[in-house]
């Protein structure tokens, strides 16, 4: 699973990486301690009503909330989703059609469980590169605000899990399905009608990178700032 992670670097970065056309103007600053519910940069490719969709970065609420919803919060945690049931569950399978996004980070956290004891890691690929989260996306309707309201559209994502693989699977069972750069188009391309197919080819896309993740032991996770990524002092 994925439920705090990090994103360090600048908007322009992710501009640059991701080639991104038009940028939000409420994107989030960098954070080294992100919990489900904050704002986060996605990268997704939409139209917003022109001709033809364009590549964005936006502000997105990290857990998805349904457009049918009443209410943004939603019962069940939404700030994950399995892969091999994405396109089956309600919540989700809309997105994965239509509506696909990358979630940049640089480091996740996962907490290594023995007994009652719980240790944070820091998970990140070599070299530091980024990761690509596969993500959904959702804009969610306040209907309780005239449709005008500047706060009427909220942009809402998750990020697909799959079953961990190579060494961080030491850690638990579940990872991001982390893109490589060679299926960020395909994975954000508007025009394509998103199936499990997809989906499944998108996890073993991701396979390698996911392989090759590293990962150390850190302190405590108060607070927010680059210390939290250091390794732990034995």
């Amino acid at each position: 699973m994925c439920g705090r992670y990090v994103v360090a670097r600048a908007t322009a970065d992710l501009v640059r990486v991701f080639d991104v056309e038009e940028t939000a103007e409420n994107l989030p600053g960098p954070a080294w301690n992100i919990k489900p519910t904050q704002f986060v940069p996605a990268v997704l490719e939409s139209a917003k009503g022109q001709d033809k969709a364009v590549r964005r970065l936006e502000a997105a609420r990290w857990s998805l909330t349904p457009s049918y919803s009443k209410e943004l919060k939603t019962k069940f945690a939404t700030f994950n989703a399995r892969s091999e049931t994405a396109a089956e569950k309600a919540t989700f399978r809309g997105s994965v059609k239509s509506k696909r996004a990358i979630l940049p980070a640089d480091y996740y956290y996962e907490w290594h469980t023995e007994g009652k004891t719980k240790t944070p890691y820091a998970v990140y690929s070599p070299g530091n590169e980024i990761l690509a989260f596969a993500g959904l996306y959702t804009w969610w309707p306040d209907k309780t605000l005239p449709e005008d309201h500047e706060d009427y559209w909220t942009l809402t994502a998750t990020i697909l899990t799959r079953a961990a693989v190579g060494e961080v699977s030491q850690l638990h069972d579940r990872t991001p399905v982390t893109l490589p750069p060679g299926f960020w188009d395909e994975w954000l391309d508007a025009d394509q009608n998103g199936d499990q197919t997809l989906v499944d080819a998108a996890v073993a896309a991701a396979t390698p990178v996911a392989e090759a993740l590293e990962f150390h032991q850190v302190g405590p996770l108060k607070g927010d700032g680059p210390e939290l990524v250091q390794p732990a002092e034995s």
